[in-house]
């Protein structure tokens, strides 16, 4: 019986803690450490990088990371895979090389991961990725390799990759099984301390020392799939029930998790407290994959500027009402008004405030436009020179720059067979990897069985919050929220309550997009889908918060009718007490 193979994580995003790696590599044993540097976003930022110099494009923060930890990983025997290589994991696979030599590490054999790159068939892109599985990460390892470097694989295929080369999972009966259950690990390692209490609903329940550097997850895994979620002894943060549902709900839709290696089965995960920030994941059920892959298109949409107003005091709405109308009619005037022309007027103001800042509300204009000098130069006049003629007490936060380039994000979908997907072996060997296997396209499974509603009895005009956690995040121009409860009677109440409609009211910003809720009873969660409410995607952003990180907090915030019984069952909170 092989043991577990323990597979920590030690970047989230590009920009993560710089000092995790070391951290994680001296903090207790591992065998494989693994970094998500890529995101939508970081793609648009690395195809800015590379159209200023062809030979960039990967996270150049891992090569400093690297410079302390190449040594430390060699002498402890920990492989360590990274999808840091970008637009050019070539380019990465040899820089480590150098960097290796230069530091006079010996021995280290480098491979990486290739054939995301569909640019040729997207020539209007300026990014065109296609989301790969893990079978090259696997193949490199297989293969000697030390570290591996990746391109735009899926995050969960930084730990699907290690644990199939350590198993040696394939197309055996049962390894969709496993398979899927190394990818619900995958997905809850991958952004790093979001599973050990980082933006985490119930915070406040927690001693502030725990939320002050809370430490990197861990991932036991095991032979059949299940695995532990855990994290180095001493350090902080905590692992409970409650973050590792969190993280599932993170930026997932419903019951089919589909990925290029294979589809997990949501539905079917079952978490279970071990102890002390020890989770175990177990159940989970695979299918085979869907027949085509997923690729990320990311364009230049054009130029985007903002400037915001403060209104202080009496009659912020008239206020409000005479710059817009002042700047509308100096766009008219010097026909330069913006393609795409927004307002936003954010009533932070308190009545009687104690302070200048709480007597004053924020009125937000936003500009876009496909030629720069729309919205710089034109939006500069337009503004800055109301600063004497304009409403009482007038002042911006900034004034306008010249503008910024901005993204626009999109998916598109092409057959398995048709990406080569290649594994180029430390020695330099090219292997291409073909899709094997069936395929199996995704379709709705259907409502679950419900329980039955909480019984009547008395309700009280509560904050969701007090009885219901959420996350939520950003897929292109879609948002999800994640909404759990910790009881089976505030499952009973949740799952006939917070309905669509429901939804809709308490987020009024949803009421004419579509939602699509989805039902979790194994893990007692909605996870809601609110398509187009982020326009094209982060790049773009379409609203005030870009991808829709507060969007769960704001609906935890809303007031509605909850069971009397359900608040009282609710433990206290105290005040968190954060102490250096």
């Amino acid at each position: 019986m092989t043991g577990p193979l323990r597979i920590g994580n030690a970047s989230g995003f590009y920009g993560d803690r710089f000092d995790a790696m070391r951290d994680m590599l001296t903090g207790g044993p591992l065998d494989v450490l693994t970094g998500d540097y890529l995101a939508e976003l970081t793609m648009l930022i690395l195809g800015r990088d590379r159209l200023k110099d062809p030979v960039r494009g990967y996270a150049k923060t891992f090569l400093r990371q690297l410079e302390e930890c190449l040594g430390l990983a060699q002498e402890r025997g920990v492989k360590i895979v990274a999808n840091a290589g970008g637009l050019n994991p070539g380019g990465l696979a040899d820089a480590v090389r150098e960097l290796a030599g230069r530091l006079g590490v010996v021995g280290v054999r480098v491979a990486h991961v290739e054939g995301d790159d569909l640019g040729s068939r997207f020539p209007d892109a300026l990014t065109a990725n296609a989301y790969l599985g893990g079978a090259g990460i696997a193949a490199c390892l297989r293969g000697g390799a030390d570290i591996v470097v990746t391109g735009r694989v899926t995050d969960a295929a930084l730990v699907t990759g290690p644990a199939a080369a350590h198993f040696g999972w394939g197309e055996a009966d049962g390894d969709l099984d496993r398979l899927a259950g190394a990818v619900v690990a995958g997905h809850i390692l991958e952004c790093g301390t979001q599973a050990t209490g980082g933006n985490y609903a119930f915070f406040g329940e927690r001693s502030g020392r725990e939320l002050l550097r809370p430490g990197f997850p861990v991932a036991e895994i095991h032979e059949d799939g299940s695995s532990v979620i855990t994290k180095h002894d001493g350090t902080g943060g905590f692992v409970d029930v409650g973050t590792v549902t969190a993280q599932l709900l993170y930026e997932t839709s419903g019951a089919r998790y589909a990925g290029p290696d294979v589809t997990a089965r949501l539905d079917t995960v079952t978490l279970t407290q071990e102890g002390s920030d020890r989770v175990r994941v177990s159940g989970v059920r695979g299918e085979a994959p869907p027949p085509d892959l997923k690729v990320g298109l990311n364009r230049l949409g054009g130029f985007r500027n903002e400037v915001v107003f403060v209104l202080t005091g009496l009659e912020v709405e008239a206020k409000a009402e005479l710059v817009r109308a002042q700047v509308e009619d100096a766009f008219g005037r010097n026909k330069s008004r913006p393609q795409d022309v927004r307002w936003e007027l954010a009533r932070t103001d308190r009545p009687d405030a104690l302070s200048e800042e709480t007597a004053s509300a924020l009125l937000r204009l936003v500009v876009r436009d496909p030629q720069q000098d729309p919205v710089g130069r034109a939006l500069s006049g337009a503004a800055i020179e109301l600063a004497l003629g304009s409403y009482p007490g007038f002042h911006v936060t900034a004034p306008p720059g010249k503008g910024a380039p901005y993204g626009v994000f999109e998916a598109a979908y092409v057959e398995r067979g048709t990406v080569d997907h290649v594994a180029v072996l430390p020695g330099g060997e090219r292997r291409s990897l073909e899709a094997c296997g069936g395929s199996l396209v995704l379709e709705d499974l259907g409502r679950p069985t419900l329980p039955a509603p909480l019984p009547g009895g008395p309700t009280r005009r509560a904050p969701l919050g007090l009885v219901a956690g959420a996350r939520s995040g950003d897929k292109g121009g879609d948002a999800n929220v994640g909404v759990w409860v910790r009881t089976d009677d505030a499952w009973r109440w949740l799952v006939h309550e917070l309905t669509v409609e429901r939804f809709r009211e308490l987020i009024p910003e949803a009421d004419e997009l579509t939602v699509v809720r989805h039902v979790l009873p194994n893990l007692r969660a909605l996870n809601f889908v609110v398509v187009g409410i982020l326009g094209a995607g982060v790049a773009s952003q379409a609203r005030f918060d870009p991808q829709a990180k507060g969007l769960g907090e704001w609906l935890r915030a809303r007031h509605l009718d909850i069971p009397v019984a359900l608040l009282e069952a609710t433990a206290p909170i105290e005040p968190t007490e954060v102490h250096p």
